[in-house]
């Protein structure tokens, strides 16, 4: 890995590393990609699933024989499988969400791409979201990965967080900023 390239550091980082620098070496880095959206799905679509990672009831044994049938029945690429396999056997499991974030940022920096968070009331349409990642490129120019989440208690407005840079046009931080100046004000 070259200096130019992102550093990562802790556990997450160094599978994250390792899972990339696999990858890469196998000519496999869209495979992996694809395969971690597919697992990430299951994760957030199952509530057991959810479970199984992040609790220290089941024993390390039952939780690497537990994900091995998830990922078998999943019908993920043999990489991501037994990546996840040992991640299970390492008990490392409630750290794999930060292990396919680290991923994707290696994966990005490679294709030189910066990853936006958009956060928005409503699901926006496909030309709203052309129009924001036109001027977010424009902003960084790089091309621009866009993670979209709908969380209605926004209100409406958008929170965009790109790198390090954060921009919130919510009605609700408009709002609960107009509530602290009442305050201050009575």
């Amino acid at each position: 890995m070259s200096e130019a390239e992102t550093m990562v550091f802790g556990v997450a980082e160094r599978y994250a590393t390792a899972l990339f620098e696999l990858a890469s070496e196998t000519g496999e880095l869209d495979i992996v990609e694809a395969d971690i959206a597919r697992f990430e799905t299951l994760r957030r679509e199952s509530a057991d699933l959810r479970r199984l990672m992040k609790s220290l009831v089941f024993s390390n044994e039952d939780q690497v024989r537990a994900i091995g049938a998830v990922v078998e029945a999943a019908g993920l690429g043999q990489t991501l499988t037994n990546f996840i396999k040992l991640v299970a056997s390492n008990n490392r499991l409630s750290a794999m969400a930060d292990m396919f974030r680290g991923f994707r940022q290696l994966l990005a920096d490679r294709r030189g791409e910066v990853t936006a968070g958009i956060a928005s009331a409503i699901p926006l349409s496909d030309s709203q979201l052309a129009d924001i990642k036109r001027a977010l490129a424009d902003i960084s120019g790089k091309s621009v990965h866009v993670e979209l989440e709908v969380d209605p208690s926004l209100i409406g407005g958008l929170v965009v967080k790109l790198g390090s840079r954060m921009i919130d046009t919510s009605l609700k931080t408009k709002l609960d900023a107009l509530k602290i100046a009442l305050k201050e004000v009575g």
